[in-house]
């Protein structure tokens, strides 16, 4: 006979949550991405909180047009760093974007520094225009003593010149500058000796200033900065600086080194602030301080700045006639002597502006270049600028007319290194590194563990509870939390193979978050169940009543519970997001179940002899006297109240 009209059916909706489970099931088992054995396909995608490994967030530091990065500048970063990280050779790294300044490095099962991969930033190409000691001595070198330039810029593609050093992007690196053999004139390549040549370093530093000696937070402008660093060295020691038009000779004047003595004090942001000639000329000023500038301290391309090469020779360099956006490409290759090189590839505008700068440099226009930063054969140099640091400065020996490369004793690493911070340099954005984490495999799987466990007492608590106040309808929760979890379970491998998510220690916790809102949801309505009864009605005809009320507060409850968990994962970053699409996602499915499983199930224990005893049902003293003996009369005709 068919159930009276408006009557509820509880198979359908029990049907349609079977639907579910094996829909979601087959997509766990067979969906894109399954493979291995079977307990393989039931592992979700774990973070490495729990598995180990290594998570770096980078953040970009510099802005353009005073603004944020644009969405499109940090996703062509996030493509090249992401091809950085992919050329350690380890599977199944993950990068991506955080906000709108970060971006996050992943990396699974290895412990590994990963600061190199957002280290350089902004490519500049600057002139050579003096050279000077950068250790911090406190006497000036001799004028004999001028360093050397670490390479040559030749226009001939054979690269027969073969200079000295090492050309370790980590360490020393004799290089030189040459045309690809599809363009470039200009003679042969003479053999830089073996002397000793400021070398380049491609590893600009990471390391970040470390805060004023004062301890007062810093001013804003860069002439309050400036102010601020005159009255820490004094009003004597910052005139005598001032007065400098050339690096110090201290052994002239032995009482300037008394003078200049503060500036060495200063730290590596106090620095920045100082003019150019400034960190030029007081020798007090080492290449250590330099180094550790801020990322884009040295970026304005109109300006003349200071930067160091292999933390010994000092440079003063001209304003910046080629940015890193003129560089179309750069890959390390081999060139016809079977030697790795680094191949620049220009773009139109940007062809053009380096053809003219090597052409002054060639021609050394207007005397620009001192002797001091002349190349072996008095050609002046150009300085590839990475971010504060200098990666190469080739001696000009040609007016480059083609697509040029970088020579030297390269290795394959050596060379595909070059290349990828040059790839990397060609985008307008600094990035600075603000914390990598490393996990040990052990220690993963120990934060597993706990997280299981906290999880697995939370949701004991909840049913011992049930059990004990609810009785038979504990067993409706305890059900209910069962398939809640098999249904998160199943979202959660789904969801790591489609979208990438990551279960994580904050994932757990907000899972173990949204056991307390399912049980507010069975306290909700099992309540308003007691409410109907004491009003006077039968536990059958309480059961859909209550539901009808109980079911805008559940619904209002959850909604509340999603929307924070909505506004959580869109306002942060890192942990707090993973927490806050755990407690969404469980939120959801939760739902499900409460209209699907739980709501049905007690239309059907209604219908029980169980449901009508206190004792059984959990339901008390809601159940009024009158209903109780109503229920134990031997009067076969009495009727529920």
């Amino acid at each position: 006979m068919a159930p009276p009209q408006g009557q509820m059916r509880p198979g359908r909706q029990l049907a349609v949550l079977g639907l579910i489970f094996v829909v979601l099931y087959l997509l766990v088992f067979f969906a894109g991405g399954a493979s291995g054995g079977w307990k393989d396909r039931l592992e979700p995608k774990l973070g490495l909180d729990l598995v180990g490994g290594t998570r770096l967030t980078l953040e970009a530091t510099n802005s353009i047009g005073g603004q944020a990065p644009t969405a499109e500048n940090l996703e062509e970063a996030r493509q090249i760093i992401e091809s950085r990280v992919n050329a350690f050779g380890v599977a199944e790294a993950e990068v991506v974007t955080e906000g709108n300044r970060n971006i996050v490095i992943s990396l699974p099962g290895e412990n590994r520094d990963l600061t190199e991969v957002g280290s350089a930033a902004e490519l500049r190409f600057r002139k050579v225009l003096k050279a000077a000691d950068g250790s911090g001595a406190t006497a000036a070198p001799a004028p004999t003593a001028t360093p050397a330039p670490s390479g040559s810029a030749t226009p001939a593609p054979s690269g027969s010149a073969k200079p000295s050093g090492s050309a370790a992007p980590s360490g020393s690196a004799a290089a030189k500058a040459t045309p690809s053999p599809s363009g470039g004139q200009g003679g042969s390549a003479p053999t830089p000796s073996a002397s000793a040549s400021p070398s380049a370093s491609a590893s600009p530093s990471a390391a970040a200033p470390s805060p004023s000696a004062s301890g007062e937070p810093a001013p804003q402008s860069i002439e309050e900065q400036r102010k601020a660093v005159e009255q820490k060295v004094g009003a004597a020691s910052w005139a005598a600086a001032s007065g400098l038009q050339a690096p110090a000779d201290l052994t002239a004047d032995p009482s300037l080194a008394e003078k200049l003595k503060p500036f060495a004090a200063l730290d590596a942001r106090e620095v920045a602030v100082l003019p150019a000639a400034m960190q030029f000329n007081v020798p007090q000023i080492s290449c250590a301080q330099l180094d550790k500038r801020p990322p884009a301290s040295i970026s304005a391309a109109d300006q003349q700045v200071v930067a160091c090469e292999d933390g010994v020779a000092k440079y003063l360099l001209d304003q910046a006639k080629v940015l890193g956006t003129d560089v179309k490409g750069a890959s390390a290759v081999l060139d016809q002597t079977s030697q790795w090189v680094v191949s620049l590839d220009f773009t139109g505008d940007g062809q053009t502006k380096w053809t003219n700068l090597t052409r002054e440099a060639f021609n050394n226009e207007g005397q620009a270049c001192d002797a001091s930063a002349l190349g072996q054969d008095g050609k002046c140099r150009v300085a590839v600028v990475l971010d504060n640091e200098i990666v190469s400065s080739p001696e000009i020996q040609g007016v480059l007319t083609g697509n040029s490369q970088i020579t030297g004793n390269f290795t394959q690493k050596d060379a595909s290194t070059l290349a990828g911070q040059l790839r990397y340099g060609a985008l307008p954005v600094t990035f600075e590194a603000q914390e990598q984490q490393n996990v040990t495999a052990t220690l993963g799987a120990s934060h597993l563990r706990a997280g299981l466990l906290a999880a697995g007492i939370g949701m004991a608590l909840v049913i011992i509870y049930s059990f004990f106040y609810y009785r038979l309808l504990g067993s409706v929760i305890f059900l209910s939390l069962i398939l809640s979890a098999l249904l998160v379970f199943g979202a959660l491998v789904v969801l790591g193979r489609q979208i990438g998510f990551t279960l994580t220690l904050a994932g757990i916790a907000g899972m173990i978050v949204s056991l307390g809102v399912a049980a507010d949801s069975f306290v909700i309505y099992f309540e308003r169940l007691k409410d109907e009864i004491r009003e006077g009605r039968s536990p059958r005809s309480a059961v859909p009543r209550a539901w009808i009320r109980a079911r805008r507060t559940i619904i209002s409850a959850n909604a509340i519970t999603l929307m924070s968990a909505v506004v959580l994962y869109v306002v942060s970053v890192g942990a707090v997001k993973g927490f806050a699409f755990a407690l969404g996602l469980a939120t959801v499915l939760d739902l499900v179940v409460v209209f699907l499983f739980r709501h049905p199930i007690m239309t059907m224990f209604a219908r029980t002899s169980a449901f009508l005893s206190p004792r059984v049902s959990g339901l008390g003293r809601a159940l009024p006297p009158r209903t109780v003996e109503s229920t134990t009369s031997r009067n076969p005709r009495a009727k529920e109240a």
